[in-house]
């Protein structure tokens, strides 16, 4: 009989232990009558469970996470990502061993009560009330895997998971009734395979056979005896029982396992006893999930679908229900990646940059017309290892990219082409061009207030024989950095911005284009596909469409879900999209470009470098694909690209006409190999008059044999910028070369008052 208080009855916990065992025995608990003493027994708060009857009837068993499957334009696949490793296996692709051992150390009755352990709730329940603290223990293998669903449903919200975890009362009475319908639903082996199925067992390893997996190397149906009392010991404390950690402690708790198997007679003495005279041996298989399995050297386009769908509305209005989604998987996402645009890539990267130069290179390739991403790779693999990176070159920050881009040098001339033609200036328009000359002020901005040059910068050409005057086209094609200046000088920079913005063209962190006349040499920094996305608008004839990188989704059951579409819109008339073209055209014809030209198709583009080599660029397109090469440094420490090797050849000096336009030119050429061959809509461009022949400009004639001829002082770099007035500035810019000493990070557009950071 239960000790009675001094009044004669049984204490509150004593009449709920009477109770609950009365009820659970007889049925009532599931006509709903409601506990008593709730509030001794410490039911309030977040624990309250004020009627049995209120608890839902029905548990809601959410799908367990699963793998996501990525697949390129072809179905064929890229990789397979999870939040948890886990692998859904039948109980009969589970050891017999190891069915035993978790049913011996975790709840040994299980084949014999039902829902609940009676005896062990009644003791439990007794055992806390004397201790005055919550229950604890008594718990079934059933009340574990409803628990472990409501953890699983929790996902990665930490206070979700610690609420499902609590040791309460009312918890446990919540369990109790789920467990009860589960028991009636399932039966106890469908149960047992669950948990197994669901369970976590350390080393980022859900579910048996992904245990089985990572800490033997063999699937679960192949666990031995101590190895399955291994795994069931380490249940209890993943972190505590870890046998790659902590052997020692592992050892001991398996041990445990295998006399608790041999107590209830599920294995002989002699038979533990040779199990635990074992030494523990492991053969990791470390995780491998995620971008870093990618196949075809993509594993950066992975990311870069990740981050696409992290950040699209269309799959959740905030970040957190898209990474909900995201993280639960099961996922088939077929994806934009064309393989043989990939390959090409690749092969193009591997055969010009290698993985431990000083130097990296990102390409992109994009399809004019769609937005369809269609390949995208680097010479510094995906990883975390020796001269790997997690940084994508290819992309802005918010989608994995560098904090600020590189700066692109004098590709930016064809935008400032652009605004300026689309403004009704003819490509005949001819400008004095000089050797150097300070830069023009005032300059017009979008605001009220022009930039004024204070600080009375300057700007020079290549070489002091690059003396105009020059019309539009022969300056695109010797980049003529004098030019442009004069250009944006006359018409402003507020067609440039707006042109900028139509172009999709925004620093690859995210900032407002700064409104200063060194613009227009590439001074802003920008990622690879902003720039082969903003020239695939020159190959569509001025219209400018959205990068995508997701063709479909489906969901776990087949599922479509909405995936949005590129957006389209013009950004220029025709005219002045055919006027760049052959702008450009002449660029790779008899310009700066010559070395990237195509040779069974037309092509177009434009060739950068910025200052002391930092960076080198080559973004060029056909009608039906743009792509753009970068090389350069891709952390805070500048590479100087001045006699420096470079995937085994050297380099006395690196132009964007000498390095990123070979690469980009085998890249395209294999992406294009057997497939058709539109050419552009061209406009005739009268040639204009050359410097007069008696003229005697001054200075070295460019020596024979460099490639290519826009690596100009002050082309693209941040210290002629910052002495224009446009962010900031370092201090100690040097007129127009904006050297400015020892600078470590000239060549990138830093804010004021940030230095390092990922780059």
């Amino acid at each position: 009989m239960g000790k009675k208080r001094s009044g004669g009855g049984l204490t509150g916990p004593q009449q709920a232990a009477k109770f609950l065992g009365v009820s659970v025995l007889s049925g009532v608990v599931l006509a709903g009558i409601a506990i008593p003493g709730a509030g001794a027994l410490g039911l309030a708060a977040k624990g309250t469970v004020e009627g049995f009857d209120e608890i839902p009837a029905n548990l809601k068993t959410p799908p367990l996470s699963q793998r996501t499957t990525i697949l390129d334009a072809e179905g064929g696949l890229i990789a397979t990502v999870y939040s948890r490793d886990r692998q859904v296996v039948p109980i009969t692709a589970i050891s017999p061993y190891m069915q035993k051992a978790i049913v011996a150390i975790e709840d040994s009755r299980f084949y014999e009560h039902g829902a609940v352990d009676l005896k062990g709730i009644l003791r439990a329940v007794n055992r806390n009330a004397q201790e005055g603290g919550a229950a604890q223990g008594a718990s079934t293998l059933t009340q574990q895997y409803v628990k472990n669903v409501f953890v699983e449903e929790a996902g990665n919200d930490e206070t979700k998971v610690r609420e499902a975890q609590e040791k309460s009362l009312g918890r446990k009475i919540r369990e109790l009734k789920y467990s009860i319908q589960v028991e009636e639903e399932l039966g106890k082996q469908k149960i047992l395979e669950n948990y197994l199925n669901i369970t976590y067992f350390g080393q980022q390893a859900y579910g048996i056979e992904s245990a089985a997996q990572r800490y033997f190397s063999k699937p679960a149906k192949d666990l031995t005896l101590d190895e399955s009392a291994l795994l069931a010991g380490v249940v209890q404390s993943p972190s505590r029982f870890d046998p790659v950690n902590d052997s020692q402690e592992a050892t001991k708790r398996r041990n445990i396992v295998l006399q608790r198997m041999a107590d209830v007679k599920n294995v002989s003495q002699a038979e533990a006893d040779a199990a635990k005279a074992k030494p523990v041996k492991l053969k990791v298989t470390r995780p491998k999930n995620g971008c870093i399995t990618a196949v075809k050297g993509a594993g950066f386009f992975c990311d870069y679908v990740r981050n696409s769908f992290l950040d699209d509305t269309a799959f959740g209005k905030t970040r957190e229900e898209r990474a909900k989604v995201w993280n639960q998987g099961g996922l088939t996402v077929r994806t934009t990646l064309d393989p043989q645009s990939q390959d090409s890539v690749n092969e193009s990267i591997k055969d010009h940059v290698d993985q431990d130069d000083k130097v990296a290179t990102a390409v992109t390739l994009v399809q004019p017309g769609s937005g369809r991403v269609l390949a995208m790779g680097q010479s510094k693999p995906y990883g975390f290892g020796k001269d790997e990176t997690q940084i994508n070159f290819s992309v802005d920050k918010k989608m994995g990219g560098s904090n600020f881009g590189f700066p692109t040098g004098s590709t930016f001339k064809a935008f400032v082409a652009a605004a300026a033609i689309e403004r009704g200036l003819p490509p005949t328009k001819m400008y004095p061009a000089p050797y150097d000359m300070d830069y023009p002020s005032p300059v017009q901005t979008c605001g009220d207030k022009p930039w004024v040059n204070t600080a009375k910068d300057h700007v020079e050409n290549e070489t002091e024989s690059e003396v105009g005057p020059y019309g539009m086209k022969e300056a695109m094609a010797k980049s003529v950095n004098t030019y442009f200046v004069e250009m944006i000088s006359e018409i402003g920079l507020c067609p440039v911005i707006e042109m900028t913005s139509k172009l999709g063209v925004i620093p690859a962190n995210g900032t407002k284009l700064p409104e200063g006349p060194a613009i227009a040499l590439g001074t802003a920094g920008m990622s690879p596909l902003t720039m082969a996305n903003a020239y695939a608008t020159f190959a569509n004839r001025g219209v400018y469409c959205t990068p995508v990188a997701i063709e479909s989704i489906t969901d776990s059951h087949g599922k479509a879900l909405t995936v949005p579409k590129s957006k389209c819109g013009r950004a220029m008339t025709e005219r002045t999209a055919d006027t760049i073209n052959t702008l450009l055209l002449g660029v790779v014809d008899s310009g700066t470009g010559q070395q990237s030209g195509l040779s069974d198709r037309q092509s177009a583009g434009k060739t950068g470098t910025t200052d002391s080599r930092y960076n080198a660029w080559f973004v060029g397109y056909t009608p039906n694909m743009s792509g753009a090469t970068w090389v350069g440094s891709g952390g805070a420490k500048q590479v100087s690209m001045e006699n420096i090797t470079i995937g085994g050849q050297y380099y006395d000096k690196v132009f964007g006409g000498g390095l990123p336009g070979p690469i980009w030119k085998q890249a395209v050429s294999g992406a294009l190999s057997g497939r058709e061959a539109p050419g552009f809509t061209t406009v005739n461009i009268p040639d204009t008059p050359s410097p007069a022949a008696g003229g005697k400009p001054t200075g070295k004639p460019t020596k024979p044999g460099k490639p290519g001829r826009d690596g100009k002082p002050g082309d693209g770099r941040p210290g002629g910028q910052a002495a224009a007035g446009a962010t900031g500035g370092t201090p100690g810019g040097t007129g127009g070369d904006g050297e400015g000493g020892d600078d470590p990070l000239a060549g990138i557009t830093i804010p004021p008052g940030i230095i390092g950071g990922r780059d």
